[in-house]
């Protein structure tokens, strides 16, 4: 058993050196496919209370409240990874930060485009809000795109990423919305939607992290750090998070730095320690680690459990079930090499930002077109179910197929 063990540790460490880690790619596409079908079935009436977001005012959690922790969690387990990578690549302190901040800011413009399209004024802008967006994603996905390192690839690559910023500044430039007194007003920055709040928890994450990086304890005291901010601010001993936008307090309250946070601690335990642990002390020490968030989680129950009200109990649980699940993954696609199952899920998981725009991009083209069909019928009990498993299937299909052509969007 021994020996098994022995080989099995050295197969994952040397996965973990590679470009890519199965386990959290396949962990990032079962997130994506959820993310897919949840969103899809928030449209479908008369469907059980579980199958939705838990309302703000009732002390409970659903298993769709958990889907974006699951996503926040995945950011945290890429995030030594990704640094350690880009360090590798080029030691330059200033490059990684300017690295951090682009990602950053491309986040925050991609979910400012996705939150201001129901608010863009056809009158004012002489085009409507879903031709706009599906156009600015457009020049986005022109700029983001992965080409190829041949010198033709390049020549292509540079025409295109230029045609894409500039189609992006021209159409963030001509946005115009009506707002609440009746004025003319351009994007509302008040919600930055789920890929800009990604988008601040990665860089508040990113701010403890990186100098400390060194330190194999370093992130636990910050997650813990961080639950206790939750904490204090959801019992409101603190109030000045709720007081700051994100651009000056990325850290919110600390409930999605902390679950960002608990991706790192668990890469940690799996993936990026000094010394690999063996798969069976690997998967040990995360199930404890899933344990204990349980046993937080329920000691701290009494502040609420609510995903609206980003509550510690609600990011606890989060993280256990994430945790759980990461475990599980690791010791069958990583110790036991039984992947083919998840072949699927994993183009979503390595093509994740291409995956995750795809709806919006179907949304917007229909809107464009006028195609109403789809939002108008089958939205109700189990033909709306039905038509929901469709689309998320329909949606990773697109993803395999835009990820073998090469399409990959990346910050």
């Amino acid at each position: 058993m021994n020996s098994t063990f022995a080989t099995a540790s050295t197969r994952v460490a040397v996965q973990t050196t590679a470009h890519r880690v199965l386990s959290i790619d396949i962990f990032r596409g079962l997130t994506m496919a959820a993310m897919i079908f949840v969103n899809a079935l928030a449209g479908v009436r008369g469907l059980p209370w579980w199958t939705y977001h838990a309302p703000a005012q009732v002390d409970v959690m659903t298993y769709v409240d958990m889907v974006f922790p699951f996503f926040l969690f995945a950011v945290g387990m890429s995030l030594p990874l990704s640094i350690a990578q880009r360090l590798k690549r080029n030691s330059s302190m200033p490059a990684l930060w300017l690295h951090v901040a682009v990602r950053v800011l491309g986040l925050v413009v991609l979910g400012l485009i996705l939150a201001n399209a129901e608010k863009a004024d056809r009158a004012r802008m002489g085009m409507s809000g879903s031709l706009w967006a599906l156009l600015g994603l457009i020049c986005a996905a022109l700029y983001l795109n992965v080409y190829g390192k041949s010198k033709r690839a390049q020549t292509y690559s540079r025409i295109f990423r230029i045609l894409g910023l500039v189609g992006l500044v021209v159409l963030l430039a001509i946005f115009r919305r009506t707002t609440q007194t009746g004025e003319t007003g351009w994007l509302d920055f008040s919600y930055p939607e789920i890929l800009g709040l990604i988008g601040f928890s990665y860089l508040a994450v990113a701010i403890l992290y990186i100098p400390t990086r060194r330190w194999p304890w370093a992130p636990a005291v910050w997650f813990v750090l961080l639950v206790s901010l939750c904490a204090l601010s959801t019992a409101r001993v603190i109030t000045f998070p709720e007081n700051l936008p994100l651009y000056l307090w990325p850290f919110n309250n600390g409930a999605m730095a902390c679950i960002v946070m608990a991706g790192v601690v668990t890469s940690s335990i799996f993936l990026t320690a000094a010394q690999p642990l063996s798969p069976y002390r690997a998967v040990s020490m995360g199930a404890g680690f899933g344990l204990i968030m349980l046993v937080a989680g329920r000691a701290l129950a009494p502040l609420g459990i609510s995903k609206i009200r980003a509550t510690p109990t609600w990011s606890l649980y989060s993280i256990a079930a994430a945790v759980f699940l990461f475990t599980l993954l690791y010791w069958i696609c990583d110790v036991h090499q039984w992947q083919s199952w998840a072949l699927m899920f994993r183009p979503a998981g390595a093509n994740t930002l291409t995956t995750y725009l795809l709806p919006d991009i179907w949304e917007f083209s229909c809107g464009a077109l006028g195609f109403t069909w789809w939002t108008t019928h089958l939205n109700a009990g189990w033909p709306g179910v039905a038509k929901t498993i469709a689309f998320t299937l329909l949606m990773l299909a697109a993803a395999g197929v835009l990820t073998k052509a090469k399409v990959r969007l990346r910050l």
